[in-house]
């Protein structure tokens, strides 16, 4: 094989004709709908609360705008190429092993953890009925005991097969909308304080970021630390399953855009209801102290709360009372909806990595139901060992937000990438102005990536670095010929660099108290000396894998350089770049990446037999 074309390859082509084909528009819809309506809209208001106070609504409004222009460029490709586990295998198609594989394992690792989130957020919402089944955020004795249990229900549900899945999606789907939207009605009607807007000011004193770059710069950072994009981001569920609907091509873009907008408006609703029923006296915390609601009884069930102290008196009493038991009836419906389709996305993706080639191929195996079966069983065991370690719910989806977000900085860029390469393949939607809605894309996943801050993304930037060794150990020898002794070498020497440059990291900043800029420079000369020593010496040494290299060097210079522009900017841990300065920093890279991504991207091949293979749409 050439430098000058590469092929690419798609493992699991034969077995996606054999996935079952159930999925009509409005089930696809309901898919979507149930990875956004689920614990998001039970704790997310709380916590975008007690970060920016009244301006919560603003972080909901610009957080969904934002996600918008992500799913648009995702609905056209999905509408070209409907794949069961499409987000993971569209960068395959476009730039090959390097790229594809970080993407794919950032998406999987933040998947993965998503239905032990869930499942936990059900339990913790129960602990409002049941206090014995948590202590201090953590799942009791008990608590697992109920997690489990629920676990092993959503496997069942999701090994029957696809037809239910809908089924039960859709039916679930119409009560996770009615039962928030009356939650909206209620407390705009019977109790709403509109004076809670302005306690301590509409942009009240941050007390995560230093106080300069308070107000806009924390309405900013509430987007992916507080649960308004791992709420958002299930808009994706419906790509997921690609493979699996009717009519993919005119359903996905439909069921995508269909729910986010929904989504949007009713996470925006939702967030002004709470934050004008909160009754401070009741629940104990002294008026405009926002940091003290997610201390106070809301946190265990932030809805649920506040119907139990809203302070109403006669018949609209017993109407709250009774609306608070249909609210912990949804603590568990909500979750378990998301949970459940949740993990049969979590299935997907993993048969996606399988058809990319970055797992072994029984991950495709279909069991008698037609659903992958092997990739199910994995997900679900993950899923459990998961539930061990987690505290309180809002503690991860701030990591688990921003490395399902990173992966969408290849949105625009696939989409550019076939429209450049294949302007002549039918695309069922087509996207208008996609030349600046593309590049736009890619920004906007860098900039909610960014705003997350430098503790957070250097845990998401740990994710993707903790995938090398599977990658030189088992993709490198596959299928770029590497020796085994090779492949074995590097995967050991970078778990073991990888693993202690991570402890050093961690002890140095709380035991050790070295200077952070020590640490930090220590840190960044390390893991770029061992990532291009890697690639070097496979280069130098295996021609197979020159190609993917080279197209993949743009998105390891992306991550190395958000890291330094994390760690000095306003959201970092020496902000010497003031705001709104340092966001211009993350545009110009974002813009900087989406063209080199392009440029790098034109140089491979067999899309075109993919397409037609999958659609005939060429």
């Amino acid at each position: 094989m050439g430098e000058s074309r590469l092929k690419i390859l798609d493992l699991g082509l034969e077995t996606d004709k054999k996935l079952k084909k159930s999925l009509s528009k409005f089930e696809l819809l309901f898919i979507s709908l149930q990875g956004v309506i689920g614990s998001g809209w039970l704790f997310a208001s709380l916590y975008t609360a007690a970060y920016v106070g009244g301006a919560a609504i603003i972080s909901w409004i610009i957080g969904g705008i934002l996600l918008i222009f992500i799913a648009l460029t995702y609905s056209e490709i999905a509408s070209m190429l409907p794949k069961t586990g499409g987000v993971v295998r569209y960068p395959h198609y476009t730039h090959g092993g390097v790229v594809g594989y970080i993407i794919s394992w950032s998406y999987f690792a933040a998947g993965a953890t998503v239905p032990a989130i869930e499942t936990t957020a059900i339990v913790t919402y129960l602990s409002s009925l049941f206090p014995s089944l948590t202590v201090n955020g953590y799942l009791t004795t008990e608590g697992l005991a109920v997690a489990y249990g629920l676990l092993i229900l959503f496997f069942v549900v999701n090994y029957l097969g696809i037809e239910l899945l809908g089924k039960v999606s859709h039916g679930v789907g119409w009560w996770k909308l009615i039962i928030p939207t009356l939650t909206v009605i209620l407390l705009l009607a019977f109790s709403f304080h509109p004076s809670n807007f302005t306690a301590n000011g509409f942009f009240p004193p941050s007390t995560y970021l230093a106080s300069p770059y308070s107000g806009w710069a924390s309405v900013l950072y509430a987007i992916p630390t507080t649960g308004i994009i791992f709420a958002y981001t299930g808009f994706r569920q419906a790509i997921e399953y690609g493979n699996e609907a009717k009519n993919p091509q005119k359903d996905i873009p439909f069921a995508v855009v269909g729910a986010l907008g929904i989504s949007l408006v009713l996470y925006t609703l939702l967030q002004v209801a709470f934050i004008g029923g909160i009754n401070w006296d009741a629940i104990g915390v002294k008026y405009g102290n926002w940091t003290g609601l997610q201390y106070s009884v809301l946190s265990s069930g932030p809805f649920y709360e506040i119907f139990k102290y809203s302070g109403v008196t006669g018949p609209i009493l017993l109407l709250f009372e009774a609306f608070a038991i249909l609210l912990l009836i949804d603590s568990a419906v909500s979750p378990s909806g998301t949970t459940l389709v949740g993990m049969g996305s979590g299935t997907r993706v993993l048969y996606g990595l399988a058809s990319n080639g970055y797992l072994p191929g029984f991950f495709l195996k279909l069991g008698k139901t037609k659903v992958p079966i092997i990739s199910l069983i994995t997900v679900s065991l993950l899923g459990g060992i998961f539930l061990l370690p987690f505290p309180a719910w809002i503690a991860l989806v701030g990591i688990v937000s921003s490395a399902a977000v990173f992966t969408y900085i290849m949105g625009g860029i696939a989409l550019e990438i076939l429209r450049i390469k294949l302007p002549e393949a039918k695309r069922p939607f087509k996207l208008p102005f996609y030349k600046v809605i593309a590049p736009i894309s890619t920004i906007v996943a860098l900039l909610i990536v960014y705003w997350s801050g430098f503790a957070t993304l250097f845990e998401v930037v740990t994710i993707i670095f903790a995938g090398l060794p599977l990658f030189f150990g088992y993709y490198a020898r596959k299928n770029w010929g590497v020796s085994t002794f090779l492949s074995t070498i590097l995967s050991v020497i970078d778990a073991v660099v990888i693993g202690l440059i991570d402890y050093y990291f961690i002890i140095s900043t709380n035991i050790l108290n070295v200077s952070n800029n020590v640490i930090f420079t220590i840190y960044m000369i390390v893991m770029t000396a061992l990532i291009f020593s890697n690639l070097f010496v496979i280069y130098s040494k295996y021609e197979r894998s020159r190609m993917e290299i080279k197209m993949g060097l743009w998105l390891i210079a992306t991550i190395l350089a958000i890291l330094p522009l994390s760690y000095f900017g306003s959201f970092g841990l020496y902000p010497v770049i003031p705001f709104p300065w340092d966001l211009i920093g993350v545009i110009a890279l974002g813009l900087a990446s989406h063209y080199s991504a392009i440029k790098s991207g034109l140089i491979n091949d067999g899309i075109e037999e993919i397409i037609k293979n999958t659609t005939g749409l060429i």
